[in-house]
C-alpha cells in the first residue's frame, strides 16, 4: 500500500485516492478533476483542492475554490486554507458527500485509544454496540459526529496584560518598580497566551453533546479517530452548529 495520505469517500469505503506530492488533488464535477464526483449532490464544478504547503515541510492543506455550497472542515467552513490532520473529515456542501484525509492505515474499528489515567480511560473499548465516553455508555448508533475544537485555555490574557500595563503607567516616575512589573507581566502574557486546550466532542443524534478537554492535541484527535472508526456506517448526517 502507498506510504502517501489519501482521501477516501466515508460512504464508499473502498474508493480512495492517493495525494501525491508534486500534484494537487483538484475536487469538483468537473470530469478533470483529480477526484471528480460527478452525480454527488452539492458539488460545485471546481470546488476544493488539496496540496501540500509550501512553507511547512508534510503538512497537507485543504482550500476551497470559491464553491456554491461551501466546503466544511470538521463541521466548520473554509474562508482560506486550513491544516489537515489524520482522521479529518471533509464535508462537499452542506448535505454533500463526505471525504476523510488519512495519513495512516486504518485500525481495527475495536482498537480505541486510551488517555489520561490507565483506571479510568477517557475513551473505553467499544463492546457490544456501545461506547464508554468520559465515564458514560453511549450507544454507537446514536452518535452522529465527533469532533475536536481547539482555542486558548486564557483567552482574556492580552486583556489582563494590557490592563497592568496601562495600570503600572502611574509607576513611571519609579523605574525600579515600573520596570520589573512591565517584563512580568509580559512574561505572563505570553506564558498564558500561549497555552491552548483540545475539546473532544461526541455529538448524538438528539442534539446532546458531551465533551472532554485534552492538553494534547494529538492525544484528542486519536481518540476522535478511534471513535469514527467504531461509529457503524450510515447515511451522511447533515452539518450541524456546535455551540
Amino acid at each position: 500500500m502507498s506510504s502517501h495520505p489519501r482521501l477516501l469517500l466515508r460512504d464508499e469505503p473502498g474508493r480512495n485516492v492517493p495525494l501525491d506530492p508534486r500534484t494537487p488533488l483538484s475536487i469538483g464535477r468537473d470530469p478533470a478533476s483529480g477526484l471528480c464526483l460527478s452525480e454527488a449532490q452539492g458539488v460545485s464544478r471546481h470546488h476544493a483542492l488539496v496540496r501540500l504547503s509550501r512553507t511547512r515541510v508534510g503538512q497537507w492543506l485543504l482550500c476551497d475554490l470559491g464553491s456554491a455550497n461551501g466546503t466544511y472542515l470538521e463541521g466548520a467552513r473554509l474562508r482560506d486554507c486550513r491544516p489537515l490532520s489524520d482522521g479529518d473529515e471533509i464535508r462537499l456542501g452542506l448535505k454533500g458527500p463526505v471525504l476523510q484525509f488519512r495519513t495512516t492505515g486504518s485500525a481495527s474499528p475495536q482498537a480505541l485509544p486510551s488517555a489520561g489515567r490507565p483506571a479510568a480511560p477517557v475513551v473505553a473499548q467499544a463492546a457490544a454496540g456501545q461506547l464508554d465516553f468520559a465515564g458514560r455508555s453511549l450507544r454507537l448508533d446514536r452518535i452522529r459526529s465527533a469532533y475536536v475544537r481547539s482555542r486558548r485555555r486564557h483567552p482574556q490574557a492580552f486583556s489582563w496584560w494590557l490592563l497592568l500595563c496601562l495600570g503600572g503607567l502611574m509607576l513611571l516616575p519609579f523605574p525600579w518598580l515600573f520596570w520589573p512589573l512591565q517584563l512580568g507581566a509580559l512574561a505572563a502574557w505570553i506564558l498564558l497566551g500561549s497555552r491552548w486546550e483540545h475539546l473532544l466532542e461526541v455529538t448524538l443524534q438528539d442534539g446532546l453533546a458531551y465533551r472532554h478537554r485534552f492538553d494534547s492535541l494529538e492525544t484528542a484527535l486519536a481518540h476522535r479517530n478511534g471513535i469514527r472508526k467504531a461509529m457503524p456506517v450510515g447515511p451522511a448526517p447533515a452539518v450541524g452548529r456546535r455551540p
